[in-house]
């Protein structure tokens, strides 16, 4: 509470500069994690020398450097979010047609939909977008924190705009129970995290041997849901586009167990691959090992 405290007028107030003050203090907040601090620099640098072992180490370099300012910025925007207004937001983030156009299609059917993204562009933006403009009822799924304080300011910060949250605890109990209550829902997977179960699927990942959680596709399987793929791609500074596709229409024709995974895991990758410096590089995705008896 104590530490709540004194960080909440801060935060709140930092959430009050304008755009271009607010990223001038990115540049400085970079500077002092980069080149002073080195924070998880070890990390940074160690996922990306093994996601791209084609590219020389000055070019490895020059990807951190811009990730350090990318977190830095996204870090900062999403203490923006506190107080941005709904029309500035939406003046940042768009959503392309394309994308909009797939969701009112199942919509116009009544059809509940599983979005499904990485830790690719600015997500916690990303979340509040989608609420003010998918035609269904956004829900992100959420990870409460320990400190109960901080978990209820970002509880506020994603739900300013229509955004509702369910906790990753009971993902399939919540969206049965809204199912049966008539709800036409539009659940948002961030498909890259590390699994917490024994029960994954193994792909190659960025030249890695890594663990997918099997919640997009055994979600989709069970309740029936077709599965948009997302992805935010920062256009400048400070400015971002979601763009998707649809990835399964009919996820009962993909029951073949790995099928779903495989195709929102080579869809990630491809859009890592093409915009490195805007994934989460400080995220320890690879500290789970394959065990030699698994297929």
């Amino acid at each position: 509470m104590i530490a709540y405290c004194l960080a909440y007028p801060i935060l709140y107030l930092i959430s009050f500069l304008p755009f271009r003050v607010l990223y001038g203090f990115s540049t400085f907040v970079k500077f002092i994690l980069f080149d002073m601090i080195g924070y998880r620099k070890k990390v940074i640098l160690g996922n990306l020398r093994h996601a791209f072992p084609e590219k020389t180490e000055s070019e490895i370099q020059v990807i951190a450097r811009q990730f350090y300012q990318y977190f830095c910025d996204m870090m900062l925007e999403t203490v923006k979010s506190m107080t941005i207004s709904a029309a500035a937001l939406q003046k940042r983030f768009l959503c392309t047609d394309a994308l909009l156009k797939d969701f009112q299609y199942f919509a116009d059917q009544k059809k509940s939909v599983i979005i499904v993204m990485g830790h690719h562009g600015n997500w916690e933006w990303g979340g509040n977008s989608f609420g003010l403009n998918c035609p269904q009822q956004l829900y992100a799924i959420f990870r409460p924190l320990h400190n109960v304080y901080f978990n209820n300011l970002i509880i506020r910060i994603r739900t300013r705009f229509k955004t509702k949250l369910m906790t990753d605890r009971d993902v399939i109990g919540a969206m049965r129970r809204l199912k049966r209550e008539g709800s036409v829902i539009a659940t948002a997977f961030l498909a890259d995290q590390v699994p917490a179960s024994k029960s994954v699927y193994w792909t190659q990942f960025l030249n890695q041997e890594t663990a997918v959680f099997w919640g997009t596709e055994r979600s989709a399987i069970s309740m029936n849901m077709p599965v948009i793929y997302a992805d935010i791609k920062r256009v400048k500074r400070g400015y971002y586009r979601v763009e998707g596709r649809i990835l399964v229409e009919d996820p009962q024709q993909y029951k073949t167990e790995g099928l779903i995974s495989e195709l929102h895991t080579r869809a990630l990758e491809q859009d890592i691959i093409a915009q490195p410096e805007t994934w989460l590089w400080t995220h320890r995705r690879w500290k789970r090992q394959k065990p030699p008896t698994s297929l």
